[in-house]
Formats: structure tokens, sequence, C-alpha cells
């Protein structure tokens, strides 16, 4: 009688459960506002650096025309340049850094910087990190916010706050040159939560 031989077919390969991202709420404040300019968003913690500053540009209702900065634990996240080299200041690559993979340092507050011109310093808190688990979010959403971002190009706080003052007395004539050099309508208590959904279902 000849032996028996067990032969061992290949198993199919298994498909490996894809991780979901947990669910980052966030607050965003524009810093030196009164009254202030807010939004609440959430985010897939899957989300690049880079592509939160989308969010937040989409969220605030700025335009993207000028650079900007994240400030985590004192240090820099942006698009590293030559420039960042020359002036011995060190910058993190934002699209290659998560903000899963900041978990544990921006659960304390961390800074989103725009146009540093004007300098519009948004204070960024972490308001809860859901597990993936109990959601599911494959887009950002804008939750709840106040108020209309600053104009383009306004001449930061001041600027601002001189373009807000010149609203309430548009027949003064020097007020009257301001509302002109903004071109529209500007009502400082829009938000647009609807539309600016629709722009952040988008963003994947």
């Amino acid at each position: 009688m000849g032996k028996i031989i067990k032969v061992d077919f290949p198993q199919k390969n298994k498909k490996t459960k894809k991780t979901l991202p947990d669910v980052y709420q966030l607050k965003i404040v524009l810093l030196g506002t009164d009254p202030v300019v807010w939004r609440r968003v959430q985010v897939p913690g899957s989300f690049s650096l880079a592509k939160f500053h989308e969010v937040i540009q989409l969220a605030m209702g700025w335009t993207n025309s000028h650079l900007h900065q994240f400030i985590i634990d004192k240090e820099l996240y942006g698009q590293p340049s030559e420039d960042d080299d020359w002036a011995g200041a060190k910058v993190f690559d934002e699209r290659k850094i998560k903000l899963g993979d900041l978990k544990a340092r921006i659960r304390k507050k961390f800074i989103y910087e725009y146009d540093f011109g004007d300098s519009w310093q948004h204070e960024i808190k972490v308001e809860k990190v859901i597990a993936a688990k109990e959601t599911i979010l494959k887009h950002p959403i804008l939750l709840a916010g106040e108020r209309a971002c600053p104009p383009e190009d306004v001449g930061g706080i001041p600027g601002y706050e001189e373009f807000l003052a010149a609203l309430k007395n548009p027949d003064d004539e020097g007020n009257a040159e301001i509302i002109e050099w903004y071109g529209e309508e500007y009502d400082p208590d829009h938000v647009g939560l609807e539309e600016i959904n629709k722009l952040l279902k988008k963003l994947r």
C-alpha cells in the first residue's frame, strides 16, 4: 500500500480589512475678530495637513490666494522651499503629515496662519476625536459657524475693522471708497452652511 501524500492547496488571499480613520471635530477661531468669526468642522483623520488647509479655506470662505502655514508645538508645517533653508526655518511637508499622525500633539490648540501680509491667525482646537467604529466620515462637514470671514487683502484686523465701520456708514465719502474697493455686496453675518458643505463634499 502506497503512502498517502497530503497536498496543501494554496489558499486564496484574504482581503485585508481597510482601517477606517477616526473623525476629528475641530473648532476654528479667527483670532482678533469681535464678534468672533468661527467654524466647527468634522474631518477624517486620514486627511493630510495640506488637505485640511483646503477644508479651512472652504469653511472660512477664503480664496486660497496667499501662502499659509500650521504652527504645532512651535514647529512649522507647510510646503517647504529653498527660502526656508535660507531663513534657517525648518518647515515640515504638510502633504506628508496626516491629522491622525499628530493625534497626541494636536489635542492641544494649534495655529493656522493664512496670508503672511495680513497675518490671519486661526486658533484650532480639537474638541473631540470620534472613533471610526462609532461613525464613518468620507468627506469633511461644516457643522456650525458664525459670521463671514474678512475680505481678502483688506489689511488684517485693523483693515477689517475699518471695513466693517464703513459698511455701517456707507454715505460717508471715505467709506464709499472703501466699499467701492470691495466691489460687491458683503454681509458680515453670512456663513452659507449649505453652500460650503456642497464644496466640502467634493474633498476626499
